[in-house]
């Protein structure tokens, strides 16, 4: 028995092992007794001096076979034992893949069967339509399939079939789902006619049926079953889109058109196996905008019914309302906006107190969303825009101000109203500031008539800065007072409001110098009435921007050194000019092209000459009466008789310069030249009656000279084409005479050359002519 176990140990290295080690304990006691012996020697020595050079030979030998033995020993250690010891850490290697690939399956097969027990409770629970517990379960049987691909070695065929079961179970879950949903919530939506939806009656027809699936019996049991459905969605990753889908029909077919027709209404009522159902219908209603309280109560009546039914349940501590909250209300605020609170913004700064009630019941509003869930944070836009209801009211002002301006300056000009001297314009009370005397003279001048106090106190005169009487268009007079009104309203508003009305006022007036010269060009050109009513609307406008901002600079929120409206003043009184210019420039034009028609007023003998010459002076005289009717009572009377006298003066001068240019007139030529040119002189100064109900014709008659440049050298000129030598050279009186004044010598002699034969009477007259 005991070679047996000797052979076996033997076999496992055991032997070897105990051999070893009785080795070397008797090598240790060897060494030990070696040690003592060696002391011992050494204390002999050294210590009793005893010699013993024998016995120091024999212990050499000792410990060079002592050294000999642990060499041998070494050597069978590295040879035998650290062999046998890596086979040994080979084989426990071995031992130990071998456990983890066994592990490896067990634990493969508890994922298969956690599947499959999962997937068994799916089925059950789907049928029971206990939905959340059936997304559950399949999250797990999911789990258990993504734990066996994370295996790398392994290869399972089974892999494949049962991602794709999960997929399809998956897909089952979500259809069952989407049919509770639709069950939930069903809409009745407008017959699809086309892409767009016309008018009001389009969403008549428009119903939402909800239906929470509780029963008659269970009304006042929480609905397991609506919350269950909306958990698996939640699992599902589903639930935002349906909400998404939902928000997008509700906007679309109920809350946009609720918002935008203030004739459509919602209700809410009650049916047989439909639950609640949300309706719209119509009223009559005459309103173009909704007011904002009525449209919060439609929306809230809308989001309440929703929440009761459908989205006040709460999933992981947050509410499906806040959902439908973040989907829709972007959308709808910006629409409330839109359509509802821009038309309710006032159009005049009295009514900005009392829109703190739409301001209020936006608040009120809002508070009651974020009590149901649906809106989230403190601050919206929805809120913002109608608490900077001021900033609102000054664009909305200024885009209603430029509006109507525009339509005033594109509107008929020919529409007159007579400005007389004792015109002002009509500037509201504006309030009192209660400062210094030069403050309340400021205020004072309401009108560019009243009168100005020197400091020498003496008083200009009456009529000092007043506008002579002339008309202007009505348009433009309506422009003044929009202006006004305008500037009215910046007083006393906020700095913001008071700026833009402000610059917005000075807009108007940048607007009417680009738009009514390009707009009625070609009238302004072809007309010569709406020229004068032109030049007249740039010098009312121009006389007044003088004033219009001492008026009001007290008022206004503006830094010192602003030029309020007195840089625009020299544009239009420029563009006033120029307009009037051009048109002068017409008339002059048409008149030498009459005159052009009168042969050069040359062999009048001839009676087709003269004909030709008596009708365009005629034509021109026509032409001046004409101008003249068209201008009497619209232009200043100073304006009146330059711009008359001006075209006079055009029509004589080439007159003159046709007559002076003639080598040769005979008798007759004379004769017939002295009766039109007596033609002019009778009729011309008719044409100077800008007044005739004033009865001072006669005095513009007698000045005519002032306006007309040329009218004595004219008069002169008749003179010497009827006179006789004689009367000529008196009339000269030796450089002194009246005809002396208007003619030069050279000029007089050409034109007796012209009238008299070559005689010795002609000879001394021309002598006399110095």
């Amino acid at each position: 028995m005991a070679s047996f176990v000797t052979e076996v140990l033997a076999s496992s290295g055991k032997l070897e092992k105990d051999d070893l080690a009785s080795k070397i304990s008797k090598l240790s006691r060897k060494v030990d007794e070696t040690k003592e012996e060696l002391s011992d020697m050494i204390n002999k020595k050294y210590n009793e001096f005893i010699p013993s050079m024998d016995a120091a030979e024999e212990l050499m030998d000792q410990v060079e076979a002592v050294s000999k033995d642990i060499d041998l020993l070494k050597s069978f250690i590295e040879n035998e034992v650290q062999q046998n010891l890596h086979e040994a850490v080979t084989e426990y290697a071995k031992l130990k893949q071998q456990l983890e690939k066994n592990t490896a399956v067990i634990s493969m097969l508890q994922h298969l069967q956690e599947f499959d027990t999962a997937m068994e409770e799916y089925h059950k629970t789907l049928q029971e339509k206990k939905y959340e517990a059936a997304a559950k379960q399949l999250g797990k049987a999911r789990g258990s399939v993504e734990a066996l691909k994370a295996w790398k070695d392994s290869e399972l065929p089974l892999l494949k079939a049962l991602s794709s079961e999960i997929t399809v179970q998956r897909e089952n879950l979500i259809y069952h789902l989407g049919e509770e949903w639709k069950k939930l919530a069903v809409w009745k939506l407008p017959p699809a006619k086309g892409e767009k939806l016309n008018g009001m009656e389009s969403f008549l027809t428009t119903a939402l049926h909800l239906n929470s699936g509780e029963s008659k019996e269970d009304k006042h049991t929480p609905n397991h079953l609506l919350s269950s459905v909306l958990q698996a969605l939640v699992i599902q990753g589903e639930l935002h889109k349906k909400i998404k889908l939902f928000g997008q029909v509700l906007l679309k077919y109920m809350l946009k058109p609720l918002i935008m027709y203030p004739s459509l209404l919602v209700e809410v009522g009650e049916q047989l196996e439909q639950g609640t159902v949300l309706s719209l219908h119509s009223e009559e209603n005459q309103v173009e905008h909704p007011a904002p309280a009525e449209v919060y109560t439609k929306i809230l009546i809308v989001l309440k019914t929703l929440h009761e039914h459908l989205f006040g349940t709460s999933i992981d501590d947050k509410k499906v309302s806040a959902i439908l909250g973040d989907q829709i209300w972007e959308e709808m605020s910006d629409c409330i906006i839109r359509e509802c609170l821009l038309y309710s913004i006032p159009t005049n700064s009295s009514q900005l107190a009392a829109y703190d009630t739409v301001i209020k019941e936006t608040e009120d509003f809002e508070n009651h969303l974020k009590d149901m869930g649906y809106l989230s944070g403190d601050s919206t836009d929805l809120l913002k825009y109608a608490r900077n209801v001021n900033c609102h009211f000054a664009s909305k002002k200024c885009q209603d101000v430029i509006v109507a301006a525009r339509k005033l300056m594109t509107s008929e000009m020919h529409n007159t109203v007579k400005i007389s001297p004792d015109y002002k314009l009509a500037i509201p009370k504006l309030p009192n500031l209660g400062g210094g005397s030069r403050e309340k003279q400021e205020v004072k001048r309401s009108g560019h008539c009243d009168q100005q106090i020197l400091e020498n106190e003496k008083q200009l005169g009456q009529r000092t800065l007043c506008l002579p009487v002339c008309r202007i268009s009505e348009s433009v007079q309506q422009l003044m007072e929009l202006a006004i009104k305008t500037l009215s309203e910046a007083v006393g508003s906020s700095p913001q409001c008071g700026f833009q009305l402000f610059y917005t006022t000075r807009n108007i007036f940048h607007l009417f110098y680009d738009v009514v010269p390009t707009y009625h060009k070609d009238n302004l050109l072809k007309f010569p009435h709406l020229a004068a009513i032109q030049h007249n609307n740039c010098m009312f406008l121009a006389h007044h921007l003088l004033t219009l901002g001492h008026q009001f600079r007290p008022h206004l929120p503006l830094k010192d050194g602003v030029a309020y409206f007195v840089d625009l003043v020299p544009g239009f009184r420029r563009l006033g000019a120029q307009c009037f210019v051009a048109q002068m420039n017409v008339q002059k034009a048409e008149m030498l092209e009459r005159l052009s028609t009168a042969r050069n007023f040359s062999n009048l003998d001839d009676e087709d000459n003269y004909s030709a010459a008596s009708k365009a002076v005629r034509q021109v005289i026509h032409q001046l009466k004409r101008l003249g009717k068209v201008w009497q009572d619209v232009l200043p009377v100073n304006i009146y008789c330059k711009s008359m006298g001006t075209l006079l003066n055009t029509a004589i001068s080439e007159l003159i310069t046709k007559i002076m240019m003639l080598e040769d007139i005979s008798t007759e030529d004379g004769e017939r030249l002295h009766t039109l040119c007596q033609t002019i002189l009778e009729e011309g100064p008719l044409v100077f009656t800008p007044l005739p109900e004033e009865n001072k014709n006669k005095k513009y008659q007698e000045e005519v000279p002032v306006y007309v440049k040329k009218w004595l050298t004219f008069k002169e000129l008749s003179i010497v084409l009827h006179a006789s030598l004689q009367e000529i050279v008196d009339r000269w009186a030796e450089g002194k005479g009246p005809l002396a004044q208007e003619f030069s010598s050279s000029e007089m002699k050409s034109l007796i050359r012209a009238l008299f034969q070559n005689t010795d009477r002609r000879a001394i007259a021309l002598t006399k002519i110095k």
